[in-house]
């Protein structure tokens, strides 16, 4: 997480003002940002969507597409230069400083703008933050699939145990309210090597289309930095497609399709040479049910075992969050279309669980489909069951109960395991992890042990 760099009280006027233009005018909420997710078991495909939202939300994070813009904010910032050399002895804060020398004020915005914190109990604020978020965010190139958080996967993603509203920013238009820029934080205990450190997530980095060249997202970097900061917390992690200083782990999504049909008539993948849709649909079967006996979707009394058996497992990486059992509740309890978590049960004890968060995409302009339905892999142990098995069930649930499209993962932790046996085909874009104001060894991809959504 940016932040913002020591300055004295009296200091405060000099704050640099962000001037977007249109600042007179309520800014056309046209439909811009659209995304989707690539497919796995064909090489040839329309385009890696999941590389394209990387790109596009990593270039936003920067507001520029500019390498020399974007190591020039980001070199302001405590973060490793792009040379420097890590070691285990170097672990630690890159620099540390109290609460009190931390502004009070937040940044200037032009006059015709304000911060605004979203309150997402509120169903007003929810349908502001979704609609700037599913009008701005990301998008594939050729405008046919756009990126659609529901308003419940926002609330689930948004609002875990001890959130701050103060942490969810927006700016908007003043008179008029409407968004045109927004950041996130949640608290999160991040294990880095040996040492626990409170950080936060950072996330849901969105600026209107007309204010994109006008230097928004630093101030809402800085903006959100300070908050942050006021808190006592001084570390932070995130997510990017595209390299900037520096990175600690590069990882790669990997995709299985289920229904290549489908994927074929919207546009977003197409019938490989030697091919026909016949033998795709074919390789795409998964089996009708589930094979592993005692398996069940999670409930609030294995709260306590799956927290010890998953906090376990994440303790064998180098970078993993730390959940307690209030957290376990919120972020794994099964919620319709948002998240899923089966358990295996083993003569009353928890010894095996698999998890997914569900993410889908608006279809542009088709005749024959709206949606591409797609979920993402989050947790996983594998204890008792061989990761073979236990993800063929993940797969069998996900297309036959919640009736998904493709399954999305990350080589992280053991997921590579799996890959080669149950079809997963690897997507041509890269996902960059970061540890702001931390020093932080290099990672293979399989010594990471969180997953951002």
């Amino acid at each position: 997480m940016p932040k913002k760099g020591k300055k004295k009280k009296n200091q405060k006027k000099q704050k640099k003002t962000a001037k977007p233009q249109n600042v007179t005018e309520e800014p056309t909420m046209a439909v811009e940002e659209q995304t989707g997710t690539a497919v796995a078991t064909q090489p040839s495909t329309k385009q890696d969507v999941a590389k394209l939202l990387m790109q596009r939300a990593a270039r936003e994070q920067n507001d520029s597409s500019n390498v020399s813009n974007i190591h020039a904010f980001w070199d302001q910032q405590p973060v490793p230069k792009m040379d420097q050399e890590i070691t285990v002895e170097d672990i630690g804060p890159i620099e540390t400083k109290t609460v009190d020398e931390v502004d009070i004020e937040p940044y200037n915005l032009e006059k015709s703008f304000e911060w605004y914190a979203l309150d997402l109990t509120n169903d007003e604020d929810l349908d502001d933050l979704y609609n700037l978020l599913s009008k701005h965010y990301v998008e594939d190139d050729d405008n046919m699939f756009r990126f659609n958080y529901s308003r419940e996967f926002l609330r689930w993603a948004l609002m875990p145990p001890g959130y701050l509203r103060n942490w969810h920013l927006a700016v908007r238009v003043k008179g008029r309210g409407t968004l045109v820029g927004c950041i996130t934080a949640i608290p999160a205990k991040i294990r880095v090597h040996d040492s626990l450190v409170q950080m936060v997530e950072i996330n849901f980095l969105c600026v209107h289309k007309k204010l994109r060249d006008k230097r928004l997202a630093p101030v809402l970097i800085k903006e959100i930095t300070r908050r942050v900061n006021l808190e006592d917390t001084w570390q932070a992690t995130y997510t990017a497609g595209v390299v900037i200083p520096k990175p600690i782990a590069k990882n790669q999504y990997f995709h299985r399709s289920f229904d290549p049909k489908k994927l074929v008539e919207i546009g977003f993948s197409s019938v490989p040479r030697n091919s026909t849709i016949a033998r795709m649909t074919r390789l795409a079967r998964v089996p009708q049910e589930t094979t592993i006996e005692g398996l069940r979707p999670m409930t609030v009394e294995d709260v306590p075992e799956v927290t010890e058996i998953l906090n376990n497992y994440l303790s064998t990486f180098k970078y993993a969050p730390v959940f307690d059992e209030e957290e376990i509740a919120h972020w794994f309890l099964p919620r319709e279309n948002v998240v899923q978590c089966f358990v295996k049960e083993t003569d009353g004890n928890v010894t095996d669980m698999f998890s997914y968060y569900c993410l889908s995409s608006h279809v542009i302009n088709n005749p024959k489909h709206n949606d591409l339905n797609a979920v993402y892999s989050f947790y996983n142990v594998a204890q008792t069951e061989e990761w073979i098995t236990l993800m063929k069930n993940a797969l069998t649930v996900a297309r036959i109960q919640d009736n998904k499209d493709v399954f999305n993962c990350l080589n992280v932790m053991e997921n590579s395991s799996f890959f080669k046996e149950l079809r997963f085909g690897p997507g041509d874009g890269f996902l960059h992890y970061y540890c702001y104001n931390y020093l932080c060894p290099f990672l293979d991809a399989s010594e990471v042990g969180l997953v951002l959504m």
